[in-house]
């Protein structure tokens, strides 16, 4: 048995509940959980603008201990330290093989509807697997190709950033953007994802990086983490004064918080040739688009889910990062909370004023 937050309807929060994991199967893997950040993903799903079969566990930025693992698990062993990525693999589809991993449906990391579920209630019912993992639970059961081992020098609980916020935001800069030494980044929107990818335009060496967010102490961390200039969202002249200050409009717009104005905003920006980069969940009915004239101008716009990336490989390198003084992990955790706080983590996160809460599992 194991104590995780039940989503049931939405708009409800979640209940502390206890739920009972199956047998590993032949790829999945039984983890202790140590350490889950608080997305604003999971409050998509929590408040109903995003649909998803309930009852479920949400949270998907994880890091733990493999407690067991399946008859054919190659990757992982029991006592690896790992970190879950909600990107989960098959490694033989069109997207796999073509090294787009980011984008593979992961149909065979799941299993089957016949299949018996991976958790359930005391009294069988079924729990819905939130993105592969429900990691607000003592215990992931998920597949292999969901989570990657790391150093066991790494700290869990800065760890388990990098599942989600680190991994996207970073990914960004170094998969989606390949960011060239010198180029101009602006970064709409200061959360855990837009903060990643400051700290990352950092290491890349781009030669300014613009944080734009209506909050001060947002704007705060994202000077602490690397940027050169930092602007006001809420302000009207937000897009002159990025145009101004990068003589021209940037390189690289990227779009971090999921809003139709900050979209427009990093449409807006870019100089010519320049490309706008969609992290955020949007609205379902938001449109983003060029018009004429940015077309004509060679401007691009494009996604970047879980900012392209290739986990595998990805995780450990920043690990390193980490541990190497490169990147900032700290900076970005607000604080560390117990999983019976999860409701109050998540209003944290709606009055927007922190960067990450991170729930931590004794």
């Amino acid at each position: 048995m194991a104590r995780a937050a039940i989503l049931e309807r939405p708009g409800e929060g979640l209940r502390i509940a206890e739920v009972t994991y199956a047998e590993p199967g032949p790829h999945e893997v039984l983890i202790d959980t140590k350490a889950c950040g608080l997305c604003h993903s999971d409050l998509h799903f929590i408040d109903g603008h995003y649909p998803h079969a309930l009852p479920c566990i949400p949270g998907h930025e994880a890091a733990g201990v493999v407690r067991a693992v399946g008859s054919e698990v190659k990757t992982v062993k029991p006592g690896d330290h790992v970190v879950s990525c909600l990107s989960a693999f098959c490694g033989h589809c069109e997207f796999c093989v073509t090294g787009r991993m980011a984008l593979c449906l992961g149909g065979d990391t799941r299993r089957g509807k016949d299949a018996p579920p991976r958790i359930t209630f005391a009294d069988g019912t079924p729990v819905n697997q939130m993105l592969n993992l429900s990691a607000l639970s003592e215990q992931m059961l998920i597949h292999e190709h969901a989570c990657v081992a790391i150093d066991k020098a790494m700290p869990l609980d800065r760890a388990a950033v990098l599942g989600c916020a680190v991994t996207t935001g970073a990914g960004t800069i170094f998969n989606a953007c390949k960011v060239t030494p010198g180029e101009s980044v602006a970064v709409i929107g200061c959360g855990g994802v837009g903060l990643a990818v400051v700290n990352a335009a950092r290491i890349a060496g781009a030669g300014q990086i613009i944080a734009v967010d209506p909050l001060p102490e947002k704007r705060a961390l994202a000077e602490v983490l690397g940027a050169t200039h930092t602007l006001d969202a809420s302000d009207p002249d937000a897009a002159k004064q990025i145009i101004g200050l990068s003589n021209g409009g940037v390189h690289w717009a990227i779009e971090a918080v999921g809003r139709q104005a900050s979209a427009d905003l990093a449409v807006a920006a870019l100089r010519r040739g320049g490309t706008a980069v969609i992290l955020g969940m949007m609205p379902l009915d938001c449109k983003v688009g060029l018009g004429a004239m940015d077309l004509l101008s060679g401007k691009k716009l494009m996604g970047a889910i879980m900012g392209m990336n290739h986990f595998p490989i990805d995780l450990p390198r920043l690990v390193d990062f980490y541990l190497r003084g490169l990147l900032d992990l700290d900076t970005i955790i607000a604080e560390r909370i117990p999983l019976d706080q999860v409701n109050e983590g998540f209003n944290t996160m709606r009055a927007g004023h922190s960067a990450r809460s991170v729930v931590v599992f004794d």
